[in-house]
């Protein structure tokens, strides 16, 4: 079989993690999260809202060969726990400054669309695969540059322009929706 890598983006958690403090009337910038200890974010991370179907479609990715990798732009807190909890590949993301264990509130990298992109094709690299024959699944305008990069890509509950960007749409709120279209990577020897 050959294999293939997958990206996902679903920075679901950290986007309902701040609307809940601004609703809650906390502040969200730098000043409210200077010094936050890492251990808090770490038991947020377990409470966290997510999509169906993720468990599954790594799996299945895995038991047909291909490599599930996860680009996103969300803190690598985020990214790290994905990647432990639904078994990923690799994992990118813009990353916190620490002090000891806790977070300082600054950015130690930044981390935009163009570093997405540049992540999942060296992780097809290290895989020894053409971009060509691997497949993205994304959200939003943060997914173009990968759309354009690979040979398949599949706008999952996406915005208008990654929808126009991508190979093939796909709606339905649980990510097992996008199997079909991804069994296309899938080839027999």
């Amino acid at each position: 079989m050959r294999k293939a890598s997958v990206s996902r983006i679903r920075p679901a958690a950290v986007r309902h993690h701040r609307g809940t403090a601004a609703r809650a009337g906390r502040r969200t910038g730098p000043a409210r999260s200077a010094f936050t200890p890492a251990v808090g974010v770490r038991r947020y991370r377990r409470t966290a809202p997510g999509l169906s179907g993720i468990t599954e479609t790594v799996g299945w990715c895995r038991r047909n060969g291909l490599v599930p990798v996860l680009a996103t732009l969300a803190w690598s807190p985020v990214g790290s726990y994905l990647t432990d909890r639904f078994g990923f590949h690799a994992f990118c993301g813009p990353r916190l400054e620490t002090d000891g264990n806790r977070f300082t509130g600054r950015v130690a990298r930044h981390f935009d669309e163009y570093d997405k992109r540049d992540f999942a094709l060296a992780q097809a690299r290290e895989l020894g695969l053409a971009p060509g024959s691997c497949g993205a699944v994304g959200d939003s305008r943060s997914d173009l540059p990968l759309f354009a990069s690979v040979g398949l890509s599949v706008a999952f509950d996406a915005s208008a322009g990654a929808r126009v960007a991508a190979t093939v749409t796909v709606d339905g709120g649980d990510l097992r929706g996008v199997l079909p279209t991804l069994s296309r990577l899938v080839t027999t020897r």
